[in-house]
């Protein structure tokens, strides 16, 4: 055996030293807020005691609703006030509600996603001075400029349809609506337009393949303003038309309300009914809408 070869052991290896671990502190449980939970508790009883009401009321007869007041329960559950709603001239109400609320709204949109594409794609002088006219519109309340637009409505032979009511109800939906939509497209990337561009896309293309899909969020929280303003509109129903066929669920409230009584259960009954439709529209809606309010746009 050669001297040069070391017979010694080879040391082991040993393993670095782990470094110390945190002391674990003990579970504790968070402090009581009690002032927070009793402001909460309050508030749930604000928000839900006029919901009851109105539930309750509409399951009582109005003879009983007289003798018992809105707080108590029904001794017997009864759906006379929905039935007498139902067989009078709710339904159709309810479908000139219907009929003024998708026309705005598909109004509002047409417009609405139209000038707002243009306004952002443009980026001219005018574009610009068209955006900050859109904008004057939030600041002239309907109430101030009522006679006008009588005048005109009437000059247009429109007094008393269904029209009337449309027409200046999708005008001050719009601004808002622009609103909303130009931040919203101006959210998408300009390298998707480009990269589009490159294709071969023009302008429509982009619109309807591009900024339409990206922009759904903020199309679904104009739709559901749009749609809103126009189901819970009064001042031009009230004014603009006058015969009951072309009466709105808004006016056809006052069907429950007369001289010397108030039907107080049906017209509860027509205020649930009312909600309905527009509140199956909203958790279709929903993610949509807190998204674009919200400003995330298309993303």
């Amino acid at each position: 055996m050669s001297a040069d070869t070391d017979l010694r052991p080879a040391p082991e290896k040993t393993a670095p030293p782990s470094p110390p671990r945190a002391a674990r502190r003990p579970f504790r449980l968070p402090r009581a807020n009690y002032p927070a939970g009793v402001g909460a508790f309050v508030w749930l009883l604000i928000v839900l005691v006029p919901l009851y009401i109105l539930v309750v009321s509409t399951l009582q007869t109005r003879q009983e609703y007289l003798e018992n007041g809105a707080l108590s329960l029904p001794s017997s559950i009864s759906f006379d006030s929905y039935r007498q709603v139902l067989e009078g001239d709710f339904p159709r109400y309810l479908l000139n509600t219907l009929v003024v609320t998708a026309a705005c709204a598909a109004l509002v949109l047409v417009l609405a996603v139209s000038v707002s594409y243009s306004i952002v794609r443009t980026r001219s002088r005018l574009s610009q001075r068209a955006f900050q006219l859109f904008l004057l519109g939030l600041a002239i309340p309907s109430q101030a400029v009522i006679i006008p637009i009588y005048l005109i409505i009437t000059e247009l032979q429109l007094y008393d349809t269904l029209l009337a009511v449309i027409l200046p109800t999708a005008a001050f939906s719009l601004p808002v609506s622009v609103l909303i939509l130009v931040g919203t497209m101006r959210d998408i990337s300009e390298e998707l337009y480009e990269s589009m561009a490159l294709d071969g896309a023009k302008s429509v293309r982009m619109l309807f393949q591009l900024v339409i899909p990206m922009s759904r969020s903020g199309i679904s929280t104009a739709g559901v303003f749009s749609a809103l303003s126009a189901w819970n509109g009064f001042l031009f129903p009230l004014i603009l038309t006058q015969s009951p066929e072309n009466r709105v669920l808004t006016l056809g409230l006052s069907d429950y309300v007369g001289e010397f009584r108030v039907d107080i259960p049906a017209l509860l009954a027509a205020v649930v009914l009312s909600i309905v439709p527009i509140f199956t529209a909203y958790l279709f809606a929903r993610r949509q809408l807190i998204n674009g309010l919200m400003g995330v746009g298309g993303k």
